[in-house]
């Protein structure tokens, strides 16, 4: 599936969007809904049947008025998904939790963004290069900011290193969404997969040439399947082996390196 851009349109436009009142300014009778109800729509309507099923006249259809009512409040579907993107990302809270330290404060943001992506997965098929700059998206960035504040590390070191966090989360929730994807369409769990191929894989590997990969499926064969295949075990893992990478980096630039 194509990945859609979540700022797909004019990004002055999408701003005033983002941050205005699209009513201001409106002549006439008042609308029968406001562009929070018209966004909620669209993300109720993407959370059941995923971001493809998102249109104008779909939407129109949801809340019983014309498909050209609806361009009153958003000009097209590039300006809605930033918008739907900003509206669930104020699920989460921005304050950091109190009492903690920059690596449980990042757990903390980056186990929030798990779960907000669980309940709305579309969510990993938009594009975020260039994301919508919206109100929620900035307070989450100024948090997150804030929380490496006691780091010393300078602005843009700070922003590139939210930049890695973030591209591990993304990793990571693809890959579940890919085995529980995968698991429905096979109608095998990774443990059952893995020890139909394992067998038939193995009596073909040279033990002089590939050792290691030998070894490694030893250890799954003896492994508990239930925790090393589990994607939010492996989240946590790849988590600490990321923020053990931040640490190091703030050891060496307060050392000097």
């Amino acid at each position: 599936m194509t990945r859609e851009f979540a700022s797909g349109g004019d990004p002055r436009r999408s701003i005033d969007l983002l941050w205005g009142s699209p009513e201001r300014g409106r002549r006439g009778p008042k609308p029968r809904y406001s562009a929070d109800q018209v966004v909620d729509a669209a993300v109720a309507i993407a959370d059941a049947e995923g971001l493809q099923a998102i249109s104008v006249r779909r939407i129109a259809q949801e809340l019983g008025v014309s498909p050209m009512s609806i361009y009153t409040y958003v000009p097209s579907k590039a300006e809605l998904v930033g918008l739907m993107f900003d509206m669930v990302l104020g699920e989460t809270g921005d304050a950091q939790p109190p009492g903690q330290g920059w690596r449980e404060a990042l757990t903390h943001v980056a186990c929030e963004r798990w779960k907000l992506s669980e309940r709305h997965p579309w969510m990993l098929d938009l594009a975020l290069h260039r994301p919508p700059l919206g109100p929620n998206l900035l307070a989450r960035h100024e948090t997150a900011l804030r929380i490496l504040d006691a780091t010393g590390l300078d602005d843009l070191t700070k922003d590139m290193v939210i930049d890695v966090l973030h591209s591990f989360l993304v990793g990571a929730l693809l890959e579940a969404r890919e085995a529980r994807e995968a698991e429905r369409v096979s109608g095998l769990t990774d443990a059952q997969w893995f020890a139909m191929a394992e067998p038939a894989l193995t009596a073909r590997l040279d033990p002089t040439k590939f050792q290691h990969v030998l070894r490694l499926g030893e250890a799954w064969r003896t492994a508990d399947k239930a925790v090393v295949a589990d994607p939010v075990w492996r989240f946590k893992f790849g988590l600490g082996v990321v923020l053990d990478g931040i640490g190091a980096l703030i050891k060496a630039r307060a050392s000097g390196a």
